[in-house]
Parts: structure tokens; C-alpha cells; sequence
């Protein structure tokens, strides 16, 4: 089986990639590289460019001809970002998603599984939430997956393609076999920003603590990317017998952490302490929610196999090793003729290659760069060097 995957240089998606060339298919992987990393597609059959380029889709399936699924995981996520820039997010995540579909139409795709998350419930009481919770998204980016979710129900209830939505929840870790893992430098989710005090021996703000919680922060489900990963082989193998034209499968552990509690586990795993500090709630935060497992179980026969000691215990392996896999270093040559430059100034590649964690007082002001200039710029702990013509 050939599988295209959307996005597939990025975080999940390259670690499905993996798990698909594990399984004895063959993955053909398509990312624009706005946060997707070239390295992470090395081995796979690889296309840089956008979902929304017909003349790109087009040609790929020209090509492979024996393509019979499509995993679409091209999307921002940042829910912060996401309230700072509203358009930005409808445009990337719903419009280009419109676009892509009808792409996929016009080239005999009828297989199409989409990754949604659990950010577009509205929890129990409980907090725990399964797939007929009330769809209640509390963020910009949690409404573009609750849009394209109802958008490619629409499509396929017209009979023009089946689609597998799988709500993920919180994942964490990295590749037990360390090819992919955490490409960003500055994540936003909890334990990238563990692994970012761990590092610089700095406390870990607890963002938000008076939520309903047992103790105040807030509440996820923690499911490790690897599992999240063999939930989509075994989607797969099994998508004729999923019911109706459209179906929504919730990933999870099922077990509902708290954010002090992740920070527990880290310390016992780690081999040095992380303090907490308490701060406010974040743009978009919420208090959380974990899932109930039934549907996955009865209709993928999946479970989670790693639990959260094991996530950590990945990231914190990917952290060591990830500059010596993806490097630090980006050289721009004359006329930015980086791959990476098309269409695109310097100092946009720039911020994307800090991961966008570097403020714009940070970055060293790009004026007085002269023709033949080989300079280096410093953002956080990543350098680039850049020379210009």
C-alpha cells in the first residue's frame, strides 16, 4: 500500500511515516517546511510544497499512481498564535484543507483520514469527554478542526470520499527508535516547556492554577506520538470496515494527567529537578479533558502501549541527540538561493528556522548586511549563518 501523507515532514507526521514504512508500506511525504523538517523525510519519497497547489497534487499522483490513502496532518497548531492571528489559522488549516480535498477528488482519491484533536470538545463534569462529547472548541485552532471535521463529513455524505477523523490528544515523546521526535526548539505544550527548564536549569511555569483539578492545573491526556502513530497502520489496514462515510475515533490513554502531576513524572524520570512556578493562564488555555478509549479499542483494536513515564523518558533521549539530527547551523547563499528562501525574505527563514522563538530584539539587525557577508545571527541557543548577496 502506498500512503501520502500531508505534512508527514513534521512532529506526527514524520513518526507516522515511520510507522508506515515499518508496517511494509510506503509513505510519500508532502510538507511545505513551514515547521516540517526536511531531515525527518529522508528515506520516504518527498515533496516540498503546499496542499492547496493543484498542479503539485496532481503531479504526485501522476506518479504514484498506486496511492490508496491520504493522512492529511498539514496544519498550525498553536493555540496562542492561533487567537493572535485568527485569518492566518482559518486560511492554513480550513481554506487550504478545502483546497487539498478537492485536489484529492479530482485525482480518484477515496480514502481520507484527517487528523483532528480533542481541543474541539466540551468536557463532562468529569472532564472526561468520548466521541459523542459536545463539540465545543474554546480557540481559533480548535474551531478549524471542528470546521474541516464537519467540512469532509459534508463531502462525504455526498458519497465523493470516506474519511477517518482521529482526535488526538495530548502527545508526547519521540520515536522509540530516535529518527523523529520534537522538531521545535520552543515548543508551547507542557512538557516541551519541562524539557526547555530542564535545560537552562530554569523553574517551569505552571500556566493556570485554579482550574477544577484535583490540584489546580490543568488536566490531559499524555499519549505517546509512536501510539498515536500505529493508530493510523492499523486505520489503515482496517478503513473498509469503519462505519458510515465519515467516523470519529478519539486517541488517548484514557487516563487524565494533571500538569503538577507531568512535572512529578519528569522529575522521577529525569536526573536532575525541575521546580514549579506558579503563572497565569495562557490565551485560549482550558482546563482539559481525557478520553474514554472504547471506540478505538472496538473499532481499531488499539491501546495505547506507552504510558507517560515512557514519553518522557523518549523526549528526554530526542532532546540530547536532536542538534546532532537537525543541526543548528542554515546557510543562505547569494541571492538566498536556500531552498528555503522561495518566496520568502531572509529573515522570514530566519524566525523559521529559530522555531519562531526569537523575539525581533533578539535577532541581530539584518540592515547591515553587505553582498558576500558571511554573518552569524543568534535567537535563543540556535545560530544561523548567513550570507547574502
Amino acid at each position: 500500500m502506498k500512503v501520502l501523507i500531508a505534512g508527514g515532514a513534521g512532529y506526527i507526521g514524520s513518526t507516522i511515516a515511520s510507522a508506515v514504512s515499518d508496517a511494509g508500506m510506503s509513505p510519500v511525504v508532502l510538507d511545505n517546511l513551514v515547521t516540517g523538517r526536511r531531515e525527518f523525510a529522508a528515506g520516504h519519497e518527498f515533496y516540498q510544497g503546499d496542499i492547496a497547489d493543484g498542479p503539485l497534487i496532481d503531479r504526485i499522483f501522476a506518479e504514484h499512481r498506486d496511492i490508496s490513502a491520504v493522512i492529511h496532518c498539514a496544519a498550525l497548531i498553536v493555540v496562542a498564535d492561533s487567537v493572535a492571528d485568527p485569518v492566518g489559522y482559518y486560511r492554513a488549516n480550513v481554506t487550504k484543507s478545502l483546497d487539498f480535498v478537492t485536489h484529492l477528488l479530482r485525482n480518484g482519491c477515496r480514502r481520507l483520514i484527517f487528523s483532528s484533536s480533542a481541543a474541539i470538545y466540551r468536557a463532562r463534569d468529569d472532564l472526561t469527554v468520548d466521541e459523542d462529547s459536545a463539540i465545543d472548541p474554546q480557540s481559533p485552532y480548535a474551531r478549524t478542526k471542528a470546521v474541516c471535521e464537519a467540512m469532509f463529513a459534508d463531502i462525504a455524505a455526498a458519497g465523493l470520499i470516506r474519511v477517518l477523523s482521529l482526535r488526538y490528544f495530548n502527545p508526547i515523546g519521540a520515536d522509540p527508535k530516535m529518527r523523529t521526535g520534537l522538531q521545535l526548539r520552543r515548543p508551547t505544550h507542557a512538557l516541551g516547556r519541562m524539557l526547555q527548564a530542564y535545560e537552562e536549569g530554569a523553574p517551569f511555569p505552571v500556566t493556570g492554577t485554579d482550574w477544577p483539578t484535583r490540584d489546580g492545573s490543568g488536566i490531559r491526556d499524555y499519549v505517546h506520538v509512536w501510539d498515536l502513530a500505529a493508530a493510523h497502520v492499523t486505520a489503515l489496514t482496517r478503513f473498509e470496515a469503519l462505519p458510515g462515510p465519515a467516523a470519529a475515533i478519539n486517541l488517548g490513554t484514557g487516563t487524565g494527567t494533571t500538569v503538577r502531576e507531568l512535572l512529578g513524572a519528569f522529575n522521577r524520570v529525569a536526573d536532575r529537578r525541575v521546580e514549579a512556578a506558579d503563572a497565569q493562564r495562557r490565551p485560549g488555555d482550558t482546563v482539559g479533558a481525557y478520553t474514554r478509549i472504547d471506540r478505538a479499542e472496538r473499532l481499531l483494536g488499539w491501546r495505547p502501549r506507552y504510558d507517560v513515564t515512557d514519553g518522557i523518558a523518549h523526549s528526554l533521549q530526542w532532546a540530547a541527540i536532536r542538534d546532532q539530527i537537525l543541526g543548528s547551523l542554515l546557510r543562505i547563499g547569494p541571492r538566498g538561493d536556500s531552498p528555503l528562501c522561495r518566496g520568502r525574505s531572509v529573515r522570514d527563514v530566519i524566525f523559521q528556522h529559530l522555531n519562531h522563538c526569537a523575539k525581533a530584539n533578539e535577532v541581530k539587525d539584518l540592515s547591515a548586511f553587505r553582498p558576500g557577508d558571511d554573518r552569524e545571527v543568534q535567537g535563543g541557543s540556535d545560530r544561523i549563518m548567513v550570507v547574502l548577496a
